[in-house]
């Protein structure tokens, strides 16, 4: 039953049987926990000591190049405070099932950018950095000029 999904593939490359590639879903899994991890500013060697796992393995994990079993993944939300299913949204389209696109119950606005962003050590340090300021008058100033630098108008 497993052998009935599939991919979809960007390219039309054969790719030999077996090649190991890693999964869309396992990457994007990956990528929520070290988000998670990131955000909560700890590093891959604790996460894996309250995993009884090394640093490479949680690497791994976070890469997508070793998948995520379900008794781990219920253990890493535990560990990083976050239910189960917020390692998958936001999760890729094009995941086909026999034949057939599945694309989800509703459709959800694309700001995978702000995961993309917040996922990079400058987003999150920038968006801690900001979090600190109280006064509304400098954090709008500060809004200004990241739109004026960026070519955006306000």
């Amino acid at each position: 039953m497993a052998d009935d999904i599939s991919i979809a593939e960007d390219s039309g490359d054969d790719v030999a049987r077996g090649s190991r590639r890693a999964n869309p879903m396992d990457v994007h899994v990956g990528s929520r926990v070290r988000l998670r991890r990131m955000l909560l500013g700890m590093s891959q060697e604790k996460l894996g000591e309250h995993l009884g796992l090394t640093f490479q393995q949680v690497q791994k994990y976070e890469k997508g190049v070793n998948r995520i079993g379900a008794s781990r993944l219920f253990d890493l939300a535990k560990v990083l405070g976050v239910p189960v299913q917020f390692f998958y949204d936001e999760a890729p389209m094009g995941i086909r099932t026999s034949g057939t696109v599945m694309t989800g119950f509703a459709e959800q606005p694309d700001e995978s950018y702000v995961v993309d962003f917040l996922g990079t050590r400058e987003g999150l340090e920038l968006n801690k950095a900001f979090a600190r300021i109280t006064d509304p008058k400098v954090r709008r100033s500060i809004v200004d000029l990241v739109r004026s630098l960026a070519g955006e108008e306000s």
